[in-house]
């Protein structure tokens, strides 16, 4: 128990390393000379594809610029959604501080209205990046899960969705 309370700590810590981890010494019952065990030789296959970015790499992609890293991982419909959200908060920001310009020339009454309309649309600006990072990290998380989805009627007139998960 010691000795696995040990390597789980060094993996933790990242002193151990997966490889050392699988040679486990061990103490012969009469005493004596101590032997490690053979390491393992038997190839395990690759279980998964590997996604066409890193995780952390399509997050930051999205985060430069809303809807890159899910054009990477093939999800152009999300990242078009994305992109559009991006051209009209961006475009509203620009169109709100331009009017606050005008209505601070001219010293109207509704100046700290169209303030917080420009905060507001930079605010929505930056989720917008945020979100985009988030949902670009997980989707390359979620690279290969294989799930269908489908939706079809039920008898009783209503709509359900269903995922299909093989095991």
């Amino acid at each position: 128990m010691r000795v696995l309370a040990v390597l789980l700590a060094g993996l933790a810590l990242g002193q151990v390393t997966v490889a050392d981890a699988q040679i486990i010494p061990t103490q012969p019952r009469g005493g004596g000379q101590q032997q490690p065990q053979p390491e393992d030789t038997i190839p395990v296959p690759q279980f998964r594809d590997a996604p066409p970015v890193s995780p952390v790499g399509a997050a930051l992609r999205s985060l430069l610029l809303p809807g890159w890293g899910q054009s990477i991982l093939g999800r152009r419909g999300t990242g078009a959604t994305f992109v559009l959200w991006e051209g009209i908060t961006l475009t509203m920001a620009v169109k709100s501080a331009q009017q606050l310009d005008y209505q601070e020339s001219i010293g109207a009454e509704t100046v700290d209205g169209k303030r917080q309309e420009l905060q507001d649309w930079l605010v929505l600006l930056g989720f917008n990046h945020l979100l985009a990072a988030a949902e670009a990290f997980v989707a390359a998380q979620l690279w290969d899960f294989p799930a269908d989805l489908s939706v079809q009627t039920i008898p009783d007139g209503g709509i359900a969705a269903g995922v299909r998960v093989p095991f």
